[in-house]
């Protein structure tokens, strides 16, 4: 299957096999229009929420456009246009399967639409970016879902003017390149723990907050339903 990335006819057709190599194919590579490709969908997908959420403050359109500029969604996006078929790898990407890394889809995605600008114009890279994102931007979460369980613990407990949470290493092994993290998560004023796991002290941070959040809004709910 090929979409409109693809399908978009070049007039300057080294453009195109530029932004298809990857560096290790070649030194003329997609590197420096994947920089470009970056700004223009930014730009696209900035004014497009602009517009579609007008009561939307600051924080959470930076959350919005995050959650449909994250390196995933490129990639999925990507792979729905084909381009995996497309790359240009050499031996050793090839033999590892590079085709299929998320971060050079990724990467490509936004080289592909840094090679349109520079063909074709504002625009009509616009209008391609716009064409692909349709159904995400119709179909747009509520901005409250994004917020990662750290930030959403931290709001209910001080909206109801409870205590911070105070996060603890339990456990930190493997080797440096390969650090496994446990981290427990306490709310004082609630006497409640959470526990989390993670291959960053981060990711177990929010691991364990999503735990504590979890059993805090179950309570709630319960006590409501009663």
């Amino acid at each position: 299957m090929r979409g409109p990335l693809l399908e978009y006819r070049f007039k300057d057709k080294a453009l195109r096999e530029q932004a298809l190599t990857h560096r290790s194919a070649g030194s003329r590579n997609y590197e420096r229009l994947e920089f470009l490709g970056d700004s223009v969908l930014g730009l696209v997908i900035s004014t497009a929420l602009y517009h579609r959420m007008p009561d939307a403050d600051e924080g959470e359109l930076s959350r919005m456009r995050a959650s449909l500029v994250n390196g995933n969604r490129l990639a999925e996006i990507a792979m729905q246009q084909g381009i995996s078929d497309e790359l240009v790898l050499g031996p050793g990407e090839l033999k590892s399967g590079g085709y299929r890394r998320a971060s050079i889809l990724a990467d490509v995605f936004e080289a592909l639409l840094g090679a349109i600008y520079l063909d074709a114009g504002f625009d009509t890279c616009r209008e391609i970016i716009l064409s692909m994102y349709a159904h995400n931007l119709d179909n747009l979460p509520d901005p409250e879902s994004l917020k990662d369980p750290k930030t959403r613990l931290q709001e209910y407990l001080q909206s109801r003017k409870h205590g911070l949470p105070e996060y603890s290493i339990l456990e930190e092994r493997g080797q440096a390149h390969k650090r496994h993290y446990r981290v427990r998560c306490t709310i004082s004023d609630l006497d409640l723990q959470g526990e989390g796991e993670g291959s960053s002290r981060r990711k177990a941070e929010q691991a364990a907050a999503a735990s504590v959040l979890s059993r805090i809004l179950k309570s709630a709910t319960g006590k409501h339903e009663s």
